[in-house]
């Protein structure tokens, strides 16, 4: 009788630290420079206090549940706000154009579906990661730099101007190089600000855009069969790269995985990029259980609380993650026609501009004056890659060159 007990009140704790879980998550979603990252490890800090009251399992089911839920929303502010972060910087540029359309719904509800699609391809690449990965992951790792390389080179090839391209690459490089090496806090915040988030912003307040009036007579959109087939077979190629290759996030993955299957417009790409972002997150937690991996932050939250990894945690959170994809996509959708059936009432420059001084608040908070400077310049490299008409995948070197040197074969 007290067993039972006891398993009724895991069972009820569990799914309450799921709900907070996909609550802090949406808010995290929605809130610009509020990462899950810096969650996860504030819930680490003060695991000590909260395992007196509920197990080890709880806390790690909130920690699951806050980062699926995040990686369907997360798409909101990028598209609408033009306020990426690491995952979702590539989003601005589809997704931002579809806003000036007038189909900034659709592009978020493309990355939505995306995101679900990739709630259940995770599933089918468990039994994978968990029974085959493992036992040839010690023949990959030396490849690892050539696969960096190659996906770099890729990214170059790809552009009419490769001159200008290689140039914008390797300054992008040099300049994650030269802000991991101040080690500042949260380093990635000035860094992919100042690139994805506040060049577009200053565009935007130089060109004084103005959002039009969303079409909200599209409110129900349908995913061609097609579409699903391509984002499975496209998600398929790159997933399993990004699960293990460093510095290759899901932009880089969607841009490669999009071209190898020929689909290059932009609803296939949001959501192939959606699907995409939440693979890699759920994957990077397998991760953690077959190969003691930890790709991600919140990855890394959880193997200092669950030192011993069973197989009864890992159902449990195999089930976490699909509850908190299922949460994500629904209040997704309603946040989505909530910002589209009020973004274009808003002086779009005045609303650039605050969140261009919030962002630059963020990042002095974060990361101080230095990463004010690093801010500055990423901006500046921002611009100029914008001004070229250069493709702004580029300045993902920021994170791949860094990567290919700590890979580099001696």
């Amino acid at each position: 009788m007290n067993k039972m007990i006891i398993e009724t009140s895991l069972i009820f704790y569990i799914f309450l630290a799921l709900i907070i879980g996909c609550i802090t998550g949406t808010l995290t979603g929605l809130c610009p420079g509020l990462h899950i990252n810096m969650v996860a490890v504030l819930t680490v800090a003060i695991s000590p206090f909260l395992l007196q009251y509920f197990p080890v399992i709880v806390i790690v089911s909130f920690i699951v549940s806050m980062s699926i839920t995040h990686t369907f929303i997360d798409f909101i502010p990028s598209i609408f706000l033009g306020s990426p972060d690491e995952d979702t910087g590539l989003s601005v540029l589809p997704g931002h154009s579809l806003l000036l359309e007038g189909k900034g719904y659709n592009a978020v509800i493309y990355t939505l579906y995306g995101s679900l699609i990739g709630v259940f391809i995770i599933l089918v690449f468990i039994p994978f990661f968990i029974f085959i990965l493992p036992k040839i992951y010690s023949y990959l790792k030396p490849v690892i730099f050539y696969m960096l390389l190659f996906a770099s080179l890729y990214l170059i090839i790809r552009e009419k101007n490769k001159i200008l391209s290689l140039i914008i690459f390797l300054i992008a490089g040099f300049l994650g190089i030269a802000t991991f090496n101040l080690q500042l806090k949260e380093s990635l915040l000035p860094l992919l600000t100042g690139l994805f988030g506040s060049s577009s912003l200053i565009t935007s307040i130089m060109k004084k855009q103005k959002i039009p009036k969303q079409n909200l007579s599209s409110l129900k959109i349908k995913i061609k069969l097609k579409e699903i087939f391509n984002t499975i077979i496209s998600t398929s190629i790159a997933s399993p790269l990004c699960s293990f290759l460093p510095a290759l996030g899901s932009g880089q993955a969607a841009v490669i995985a999009s071209d190898l299957t020929e689909e290059k417009n932009k609803r296939q790409f949001l959501i192939t990029l959606g699907s995409i972002n939440t693979i890699v997150m759920g994957l990077s937690i397998i991760s953690l259980y077959s190969l003691n991996l930890t790709r991600s932050g919140s990855a890394v939250a959880i193997s200092k609380l669950l030192t011993n990894f069973t197989s009864l945690d890992l159902i449990i959170i195999i089930l976490v993650i699909l509850f908190s994809g299922l949460f994500g996509f629904f209040i997704g959708i309603k946040l989505a026609k909530f910002f589209a059936l009020r973004i274009h009432k808003i002086n779009y420059s005045n609303l650039s501009l605050f969140i261009l001084l919030f962002l630059i608040i963020l990042v002095i908070s974060f990361s101080g004056l230095l990463g004010l400077v690093v801010f500055i310049t990423a901006t500046f490299l921002g611009l100029f890659t914008i001004l070229s008409g250069s493709r702004r995948t580029l300045l993902m070197g920021c994170l791949m060159i860094p990567a290919l040197l700590l890979y580099l074969p001696i």
